[in-house]
This record gives structure tokens, sequence and C-alpha cells, in this order.
């Protein structure tokens, strides 16, 4: 028993996430194994959530303040499988902490110039650059569709990804939304807007697909327009 109760004291009792870091979106809770001693403490700080995973699947998902990992609280403990010793053994299982808060002031920009039909100026070309901010609204989704099995996920691997994609939609939109070229550069809350409108009937025809706009991270725009 001796051996026994030196292992279990070896064994994690505290389970939480000191985010030193200012771009971190998720970040794999590391231990010998994944064993998690039943019965410990999750602390989950206010701008975070913890999202278990039990064989690649989604176990659960708590929010913020300190939960004790126990079959009440946890029920997929209760069909976790090597419980030889009872309810006082160990549990494997990956915990994946995110951050849930808004991560502000990331640049995006449009691909290169695109050609617009003006009635005053016939062609014209025109570039849009702005400023977007994302937040984690699913957790269990984006650790499931984005994170996967990395251990830590940051924000300069979805930003590029989002850059790109904000750049690309708004160049392939200005042209039809018709707004006279003089106009643009005054109108770019309502460009903002209308292009939010678009955007929308646009998802609808594509909920089918796994990845969305509006997915497991939600994006802000702040626009602004340039005229070559």
């Amino acid at each position: 028993m001796a051996l026994w109760d030196k292992l279990m004291g070896e064994l994690v009792d505290i389970v939480e996430w000191l985010d030193d870091t200012n771009d971190t979106l998720a970040y794999r809770f590391e231990r010998y194994q994944n064993e998690i001693k039943y019965g410990a403490k999750l602390v989950v700080r206010e701008g975070q959530v913890a999202v278990f995973i039990n064989e690649g699947k989604l176990a659960d998902v708590f929010k913020p303040g300190t939960h004790e990992l126990t079959t009440q609280n946890l029920p997929i403990l209760s069909t976790l499988r090597g419980w030889k010793f009872g309810f006082n053994s160990p549990f494997k299982a990956e915990v994946y902490f995110c951050s849930t808060r808004k991560f502000t002031d990331l640049k995006w920009g449009t691909p290169g110039p695109a050609m617009m039909r003006d009635k005053d100026f016939g062609v014209v070309r025109a570039t849009a650059f702005g400023l977007y901010a994302i937040r984690v609204k699913d957790a269990g989704t984006f650790v499931k569709d984005l994170v996967g099995t990395d251990n830590r996920f940051t924000l300069a691997e979805v930003s590029e990804n989002l850059r790109g994609k904000i750049g690309l939609r708004i160049k392939e939109v200005m042209p039809e939304l018709g707004i006279p070229v003089l106009d643009l550069e005054a109108k770019v809350t309502e460009l903002g807007n209308r292009l939010n409108e678009l955007e929308a009937s646009r998802r609808l025809a594509e909920r089918a697909r796994v990845l969305r706009a509006h997915g497991p991270v939600r994006a802000e725009r702040r626009d602004r327009i340039r005229i070559h």
C-alpha cells in the first residue's frame, strides 16, 4: 500500500492554467499519461473555460469557478475505462483550457486592389484594410475542429487564416455593393453593415460546411477603404 499511496500522492490534485502569454487561445494541461486524481480540484479562472476530451470525444465543458472532479459533476467518469481500483483510482482525460477574452487590433487587408466600375470615373482600383477582433464563443467546437491535439494553439495559427479570408471576401463583395467611389470612405459603417447582410445570406447557403465563418471563433471588423 505504501507504493500505491506514493503514486497516488504524485498524481495531480489541482488542474489549472495560469496564462502568462497574450496570444494563447487554447492550452492542453500537461500531465504524464494524462492521469488526474479522482476528486481533484479544477480551477477555471474568469476569461477561461475548460474542455474535457475522453478518447478523442468531447466529454464536458466547465465555466469559470472551482469544480471537484467527481462522477456527480462529470458523469463521463462513471463510464471511463480502467476503474480496477474503484473511485479512488486516477482517470485519464485530456483537459484543454480555452481563453474566452477578446483579442483586438488584429490587422486585415485585401490581397491587392479590387476592380470596380464607377459611373463617374469608369473602372477604378480600390483596396480595403482595417482591424478586427476575435473571441472563442464555442470552446468545445473550437477544440474539436481547430485545436486538435496541439498542446498550445496561438493567435498566429488562426489570425493568418482569418486575415486572408476577410480580405478576400471583402475584395469579392466590394464591386457588388454599388456604392460610388467618392462615397466609400464616408460610408464605411454602411459598407460594413451591407457586408454583414451579404455574409449572413451567404452563410445560410453554406451551413452544411464543417468550418463556417460564424463557427467556433467570432470575428469583428473595423474597415477602411483606399482608392487608387
